[in-house]
């Protein structure tokens, strides 16, 4: 039973990272979901060492990063087009 528990935190954390990824515009569900797939991830890695949570994490870092980049660019295309 307690094998359960440990694989499904390595699923949530990865699910989450997906999301993470698909929603990178929307950033009210990609930071958080992002945030949550490497906190999952990271916890799942440290009870199993389960590759499935490695992905998790990876794909939960990759999310927040695309998310940050793209509303970097997009507040700087702003200030730029305002000087």
């Amino acid at each position: 039973m307690e094998d359960k528990k440990k694989t499904g935190l390595n699923v949530a954390g990865f699910v989450c990272g997906i999301i993470s990824i698909l929603t990178f515009l929307f950033y009210y569900i990609s930071i958080p979901t992002g945030i949550i797939a490497i906190v999952l991830s990271v916890k799942g890695i440290k009870k199993t060492g389960s590759k499935l949570g490695k992905a998790g994490m990876i794909l939960g870092i990759v999310g927040l990063s695309m998310c940050v980049l793209v509303y970097i660019l997009f507040v700087t295309a702003i200030v730029l087009e305002n000087m």
